[in-house]
């Protein structure tokens, strides 16, 4: 799960580089992504539309594999 979100930030980001991701917990996963602070806007979209696709595909991902996972997006 942590290299799809991974894979995600970096594909909507300008500084592929700068995005971190951790990954905690055992049946109940906790996600946290870091990107630069000019990224922030891109990860997060409009309302937060962007951010609440990533975490609908993360809970997909989470399910197939009968687990919880949440997102949390870091501040710079």
């Amino acid at each position: 799960m942590k290299d799809l979100i991974e894979y995600i930030a970096k594909s909507l980001v300008e500084h592929p580089e700068d995005v971190s991701v951790t990954e905690s917990g055992g049946n109940r996963v906790r996600i946290e992504l870091s990107v630069s602070k000019d990224d922030m806007g891109r990860v997060i979209g409009k309302g937060g539309k962007v951010a609440n696709a990533i975490r609908m595909l993360l809970r997909v991902a989470a399910e197939r594999q009968g687990k919880q996972a949440t997102l949390d997006v870091a501040e710079p």
